[in-house]
């Protein structure tokens, strides 16, 4: 029997929603405070992935300035309808947590998506559209239920219709669902579909942690009432215990193949060296059936698996992308992100062509603004990363990796000047206190800098020449990456940085390459 391997995006691809046009699938997921926003992904067989843009890739569709760490771009949900794509998400401003919804749109999903089209009056997080066969479009999102809340994060899913002439939520606002468990908190995520004669609502429940679930329930009108399925909930993996290889299952969507069949994306974590989980939240395939009215997930088991049976659908594998960037192209690549919406030139790949030159900002690391930074997630428990680096510091300024979970959980291996003193080090920031673990005088205009990780063993090498490495600092404790010590929602990222720490400076670094190689 053909299977294939779970997560289907591995490393920090939260919220998944999917939508099917004839026979391509188009797959979006949550990016917080980094930009581009809403990495968009194509299929054609449901395993097989590639990233074919961002939704939300101007500084005019996403100001993300000062957004704190694990704000900013919550749970998109994506839909198809006459010719045009549609995506809609909440952008979570401050830490205070004042929330705005807004949908985009494109005939192409690809891009040019439009500048974002607000919505008033929508309260909470994770919006989604849902269009009828009867031509209306309604909205649907959470809230505190307008009678009061029962008990901690107790919410409410509502409904509402959106005219998309006017662009805006008319008419009668409905409480539909408070969800399917006593005492039930952080019911969010909410999918509508229309199955045969129901209406069937989805949603998640129990926060995005541990106790996350997935639940439904099923109306014969769009308004409700809404009748909880008794199998609820249709999926967790809470009861499993937290040593088991995937945890904290929820937040899905459903699709419905061109030959019939069905399947639900949702997000998982693998932890691994304790419950710990530096990938974050990923994305997930599981096959659904129908039984008397009602989807079961995986049957006979019930549970996701790290191998699973292969969809009903011819393979269609993409080509493999390189596991070296060389910088040689006019655009970063689509695995690269900022930190928030990038402010500034300070990066370039055509000033020193083959390069990618980052240019030193007053901003560090530890700011919540927008450091001279680019990076990618890491995606397996075993990884090998290292870079060329042509760097000269001078007073103040640092070059390097950094291992990044947040502004106050890192790694940074920068190459810095220290009272007239040129130091390679290895600076460990965790909770907002920061220590250099180890450092060695150096002075070479070019190092070669390499990362590696065994679990959450992380080493950290250095070169003068080509693979002549030497450690620095081996099998140090990685757990700071994980949300588990650092809280907040995003995994772990890794990256090359620049900064003047907090002064001027016309200093640069270029690197050669950034090479990422992992296994699990």
């Amino acid at each position: 029997m053909k299977t294939f391997k779970n997560p289907i995006l591995p490393g920090f691809y939260p919220d998944p929603s999917i939508c099917r046009v004839d026979e391509d699938y188009y797959l979006v997921t949550s990016t917080f405070e980094y930009f581009p926003g809403v990495p968009i992904f194509h299929s054609r067989d449901l395993v097989n992935w590639r990233q074919i843009g961002h939704v939300l890739d101007r500084p005019s569709q996403l100001n993300l300035d000062f957004t704190p760490c694990s704000k900013g771009i919550y749970a998109p949900t994506i839909r198809y309808h006459n010719g045009l794509f549609y995506m809609i998400t909440t952008f979570v401003v401050s830490q205070t947590g004042e929330r705005r919804n807004f949908y985009v749109t494109a005939t192409d999903p690809a891009g040019d998506w439009s500048d974002p089209i607000w919505l008033d009056h929508a309260p909470g997080i994770d919006p989604s559209l849902f269009f009828d066969q009867d031509g209306k479009v309604y909205y649907t999102g959470n809230r505190v239920p307008p009678e009061g809340q029962d008990h901690p994060k107790h919410n409410q899913i509502w409904l509402q219709e959106l005219d998309l002439e006017s662009q805006k939520l008319v008419g009668p606002v409905y409480g539909l669902w408070d969800g399917a468990l006593k005492n039930a908190h952080a019911q969010e995520a909410p999918h509508l579909y229309k199955i045969n004669d129901y209406y069937y609502l989805m949603i998640a429940e129990g926060g995005t942690g541990f106790t996350h679930a997935v639940t439904i329930a099923r109306s014969k009108s769009v308004t409700g009432p809404y009748e909880s399925a008794k199998i609820n909930p249709i999926l967790t993996h809470r009861h499993l215990g937290r040593n088991h290889p995937i945890v904290n299952v929820g937040h899905a969507d459903l699709v419905q193949t061109q030959n019939g069949d069905w399947w639900m994306v949702c997000l998982a974590s693998r932890p691994y060296g304790g419950y710990y989980r530096n990938l974050g939240r990923e994305s997930f395939l599981v096959p659904v059936s129908w039984e008397e009215g009602w989807p079961v997930v995986n049957p006979s088991k019930g549970v996701i698996e790290t191998e699973m049976p292969f969809p009903n659908l011819p393979e269609h594998r993409w080509p493999k992308q390189p596991s070296c960037d060389h910088f040689e192209g006019q655009t970063l690549a689509q695995q690269w992100n900022f930190i928030r919406t990038p402010r500034g030139q300070f990066w370039s790949l055509t000033e020193k062509p083959g390069c990618l030159r980052l240019k030193a900002k007053k901003t560090m690391l530890s700011d919540v603004d927008n450091p001279a930074f680019i990076g990618r997630r890491q995606q397996h428990f075993n990884f090998d990363a290292r870079t060329k680096m042509k760097f000269t510091p001078e007073q103040h300024t640092a070059a390097g990796i950094v291992l990044l979970q947040s502004n106050q959980y890192h790694f940074r291996f920068e190459y810095a000047q220290v009272d007239q003193q040129k130091l390679l080090k290895l600076v460990k920031r965790e909770d907002g206190e920061e220590q250099v673990v180890a450092s060695v005088n150096l002075n070479s205009a070019e190092l070669y800098l390499k990362v590696e990780a065994r679990k959450q063993a992380y080493s950290f090498a250095f070169a003068v020449e080509s693979e002549q490495w030497q450690y620095l600092v081996k099998d140090i404790d990685g757990t700071i990456l994980s949300t588990d010590k650092a809280d907040g929602f995003v995994g772990a990222y890794m990256g090359l940085y620049i900064s003047g720490n907090g002064h001027d400076s016309d200093s640069f670094a270029d690197f050669d390459w950034f090479e990422y190689n992992g296994w699990d």
